[in-house]
């Protein structure tokens, strides 16, 4: 009850606020940054004659090869169109009133389909008023405010996907409210607030309601002023920051009763847990360098769940903690290195059923129009320590063509 106190009370501030000012559509990319989706053109645009209606669309494509060599299994080939997103957004009425569609069509995006599970195609459906260019309030499914790189988008990122903690940790998309007050300023001390009370579920989630919620909180700090270009919203100092820019920001997330091993994602729980999440990144940019420290975590009581059926068959919520150290300069050619390790430990609780992982990474990107049209090669390696002592290392290299509008 406190809780929608609480957001009704912010609601009603926001609008007392929004009177006699106006919002331009010039201004709308910083509210659809509500869901960060970095973007270098506008997409398709189209506005009513009477400027009551503007439709934005948008289309992003990933096609990738890579050669995968596992220890104690044959090597393989791997060609598939990872990513394959079709975007529309604008407003109805007015620009206070907004919109944000996407919708995504490649195999590893939609998932496996099992009998009574909804096909995964809907990634984003959230109305979002945006009373002032300070707050937006998002009722939808659309990305929760959990740690940096997931919150980027798929298409912002230096190599060609994100790290295994972001795999294992990060708290995705939910169905549900979210309210936010963005205050960046340019050359001085910013910050932005954020929280989110949703159903905790994950995406496309209809298989059964029940007494569990899920709450987030984050805060972001701009010590130095905010970044050219929205440049907190991808990675890689493509805009070649003329004065040094930071960014701090610590998030907080508790899902209630989660089905699901982790929380938003993975495969159902033979039993319902608590899950707790936290956040912390930084981020520095400065002429071509670029830098971002995260660090991950998730815990939960008891976390293995056993099966009502058969007390001989169990699964378990992943828990545990891990950090990510990225380091990358964009030369005046458009060319960029970049460096990632990787850090991964499950909790003591689990790790008879799980490894421990350390990944490095080293990747050349090429961007023909930054981040919408881009030529992307890494090679990675794994080395895994199992809990009885031995390990497995794996390692593989791939080549990534991402283009969209």
């Amino acid at each position: 009850m406190r809780i929608q106190l609480t957001f009704v009370l912010l609601f009603v501030a926001a609008v007392l606020q929004a009177q006699d000012i106006k919002i331009s559509t010039k201004d709308n990319d910083l509210k659809l940054a509500a869901l960060p989706y970095y973007s270098y053109g506008k997409g398709l645009g189209i506005t009513s004659a009477d400027s009551l209606f503007q439709l934005n669309i948008r289309f992003r494509m990933q096609n990738r090869i890579g050669f995968i060599k596992n220890e104690g299994e044959d090597d393989a080939y791997d060609g598939q169109i990872r990513r394959l997103r079709l975007r529309f957004d604008g407003y109805v009425g007015n620009p206070h009133f907004l919109y944000v569609l996407q919708l995504s069509f490649a195999p590893g995006d939609v998932g496996e389909i099992h009998d009574g599970e909804n096909i995964n195609i809907i990634r984003d459906a959230a109305v979002i008023y945006r009373p002032n260019r300070n707050w937006s309030f998002t009722f939808g499914q659309t990305k929760l405010p959990g740690n940096r790189q997931r919150v980027n988008s798929s298409g912002a990122l230096q190599l060609t996907d994100r790290s295994i903690n972001n795999a294992k940790f990060n708290i995705d998309r939910d169905f549900g409210l979210q309210a936010y007050y963005l205050n960046e300023k340019k050359d001085q001390f910013s910050y932005n607030l954020k929280a989110a009370v949703t159903t905790g579920e994950g995406r496309n989630w209809t298989k059964s309601p029940d007494n569990g919620v899920a709450l987030t909180g984050k805060i972001e700090l701009f010590p130095l002023g905010s970044f050219t270009k929205d440049g907190s919203n991808f990675e890689g100092d493509l805009a070649r920051e003329k004065t040094p820019k930071l960014l701090f920001s610590g998030a907080y997330h508790q899902n209630n009763n989660a089905r699901r091993t982790q929380g938003q994602l993975g495969d159902d729980l033979y039993q319902q847990k608590t899950l707790r999440s936290f956040f912390a990144d930084a981020m520095f940019k400065y002429n071509g360098w670029a830098a971002m420290a995260t660090y991950m975590s998730r815990a939960s009581h008891n976390p293995v769940a056993v099966d009502p059926l058969d007390p001989t068959v169990t699964n378990y919520a992943y828990v545990g903690h891990g950090m990510d150290y990225q380091l990358s300069y964009t030369f005046p050619t458009n060319y960029e290195i970049i460096g990632r390790f990787s850090t991964q430990k499950a909790n003591k609780d689990i790790k008879a059923f799980t490894p421990d992982t350390n990944e490095y990474t080293l990747g050349v990107t090429k961007y023909l129009w930054e981040h919408a049209f881009k030529l992307q090669t890494e090679f990675t390696y794994d080395r895994l320590s199992f809990n009885d002592g031995s390990t497995k290392n794996n390692w593989y290299v791939r080549f990534q063509i991402e283009i969209g509008i």
